[in-house]
């Protein structure tokens, strides 16, 4: 992700601009709001009349917003579960100090103002920072919240056997201290140039200190009612939660933002992305449809004069991309299987790079771009793909396939198909990948078109999709999460903040995932640079300017040209608003899409 969005995107974000003008005759925006061309009436206590609501949610309450996620919450919360759909979950509720707006601009949430070097907040150093919190913010159950609580949320997440999925934004934090009641100083192990990465934006949100208590370490995956059931300082709060299924709020009478919008929110989990979609813009079923990851040809056709939404894009810094397992994921190794083991655990072919190398050169990555992305994503060969500034052009090359070139790549390397079978084999093993990823119809016709691609140059591969609660869950009992990796191969999306400093520290060395840190660690595909190590402690004492842009670049292409991450699509963030509702930013790849749901109104 980053403040300022590429060339590219921008042409691409104006061509969806356009194309929705003709179909909907609606204007649009690049952060837009949900609206409708047609007023609608209240009656005198202020709710709708049957003929305004007629026209987007049949008969549904419209004092309840209906939002639907066909990837279901399996925990409300940003520590437990690096799933979207679980930190968005929690978002409704928790809140950070501050929030990043579509913009990519800081706002105050539990703060009263950004703390920089000019007004102060920053010491001059950069080894330290101030935030002053505001006055009179009280959790859900009526207590107060002080800084004391953001002091816990530090120790809390701090703490290895705690098994926190966000551990990663307190790199370099030496301590948290609460200086009085409403005044936090967060101290630095040395010069940050970038200082916002804790307790920002819906991956760190605060909790309460008095509720999580007892739950630091190896009892946070024992704390069941703390973990379901979050006290917040938020909008609204949980009052039902059914695991892998739907949570319910309703609002929260202490909110220090003033009046809410709705009277219950309900927050559906389920079905796929199509359902999600049709929900809103064809049956009125819902208000609100997550990541709608479904052909361009299918949203074309739900954009027609007759629609009851508004399809909404945003693009930040998220990548489609296959990870290469570098560890050994067999499972005839027991509580090894997968485990880096200080390196002495190698993938048994996939860390010859000349193996991932053809398997991405085989991809022609503008076909999965251009025929399952549409306007939402264009082909890319960057794990960072901005802004342009860091953006490297060093791995270009992958934007156009080459099947030829991968099978001679193999074969000049000694890696042939001695047995005629059609699969070759490396040191007598058949180059055979088990290839996962979750339950979504475009990338199971991506996993089905890059299995073709393989097939002609020798890879034989198996194909697993997982229900996407699951997969992106945090159960550490499941054999099917991505935290696991218990393939060979996997895909998903993610992508950097607003400073590439933090997704870059997910791929050091010391943050792979484990059975002794419950796979808690960030860097999922195991693989482990040295010289990647060095640059990344290089980038954290570098301020911004062209020399922290280069080594941005330089991280980018260790991460690409050693085939640890083979990227795909340059992904923006579709989803789809019912246009009765008002007062939603789109913000898809900075922070959670549910991070000003506290203004969201029906009209």
């Amino acid at each position: 992700m980053s403040i300022f969005r590429r060339n590219k995107l921008a042409l691409l974000f104006g061509l969806l601009l356009v194309s929705a003008l003709a179909l909907t005759a609606c204007p649009a925006a690049p952060a837009p709001t949900t609206g409708s061309d047609t007023e609608t009436m209240e009656s005198e206590d202020g709710d709708m009349d049957d003929e305004s609501m007629a026209g987007g949610i049949g008969d549904r309450d419209p004092n309840t917003l209906m939002i639907l996620y066909w990837q279901a919450s399996s925990l409300p919360s940003a520590y437990l579960s690096g799933g979207t759909k679980d930190i968005d979950a929690a978002a409704i509720t928790l809140e950070p100090l501050a929030n990043l707006d579509p913009d990519g601009v800081l706002v105050p949430k539990l703060a009263t103002e950004i703390p920089t070097v000019e007004n102060g907040g920053i010491a001059e150093d950069l080894t330290s920072m101030t935030w002053n919190l505001k006055e009179g913010v009280k959790w859900s159950d009526g207590s107060d919240f002080t800084a004391d609580d953001v002091v816990f949320t530090y120790e809390y997440c701090s703490d290895p056997a705690t098994g926190c999925t966000a551990s990663e934004a307190f790199i370099g934090v030496e301590s948290v201290v609460a200086v009085d009641e409403l005044t936090v100083q967060i101290n630095f192990d040395g010069p940050v140039p970038y200082p916002y990465n804790a307790f920002t934006t819906a991956e760190t949100p605060i909790i309460s200190s008095v509720q999580f208590a007892g739950c630091i370490g190896a009892a946070a995956q024992t704390c069941n009612d703390q973990n379901t059931m979050p006290l917040g300082t938020g909008p609204y709060k949980v009052v039902d939660f059914k695991v892998n299924d739907v949570v319910i709020y309703e609002p929260n009478e202490f909110y220090h933002g003033g009046e809410v919008g709705f009277e219950q929110i309900i927050f559906k989990g389920g079905g796929d992305a199509v359902g999600a979609a049709r929900a809103v813009m064809e049956t009125g079923e819902a208000d609100y449809g997550w990541n709608l990851q479904v052909e361009p040809e299918i949203l074309a056709e739900m954009e027609g004069d007759d629609a009851l939404g508004t399809i909404m894009a945003s693009f930040a810094g998220n990548v489609e991309r296959i990870l290469m397992n570098q560890t050994n994921p067999d499972p005839e190794l027991g509580d090894m299987r997968a485990e880096y083991d200080d390196g002495n655990n190698p993938h048994p072919f996939l860390v010859d790079t000349v193996i991932p190398q053809a398997m991405s050169m085989a991809i022609d990555r503008n076909i999965i771009a251009n025929e399952l992305y549409g306007f939402a994503g264009t082909a890319t060969c960057n794990i960072i793909p901005g802004p342009i500034a860091v953006a490297s052009t060093a791995n270009d090359d992958c934007l156009m396939q080459d099947i030829d070139g991968a099978n001679a790549l193999l074969e000049d390397a000694g890696i042939v198909d001695s047995d005629g079978d059609g699969i070759r084999e490396y040191e007598g093993m058949p180059l055979s990948v088990r290839y996962q990823t979750s339950t979504n119809s475009v990338r199971q016709k991506t996993q089905a078109l890059v299995k073709q691609w393989w097939t002609q140059i020798g890879i034989d591969t198996e194909l697993l999709n997982h229900d996407a609660g699951v997969f992106f869950g945090g159960d550490p009992n499941s054999p099917d999460t991505y935290q696991k990796f218990f393939t060979d191969v996997q895909m998903y999306t993610t992508g950097p903040a607003i400073d590439a400093q933090l997704h870059l520290s997910q791929w050091t060395c010391e943050q792979m995932p484990s059975k002794d840190n419950v796979w808690g660690g960030s860097n999922i595909h195991r693989g482990c640079s040295e010289e990647f190590d060095a640059m990344y402690e290089k980038l954290v004492v570098t301020p911004a300017g062209e020399e922290r842009n280069e080594l941005i670049k330089a991280m980018n292409d260790i991460i690409v040209q050693n085939y640890f991450l083979v990227p795909l699509v340059y992904r923006g963030s579709v989803s789809a608003a019912s246009d009765t509702i008002d007062g939603i930013q789109m913000n898809g790849g900075w922070d959670s899409e549910m991070w000003n749901i506290g203004e969201w109104t029906r009209k």
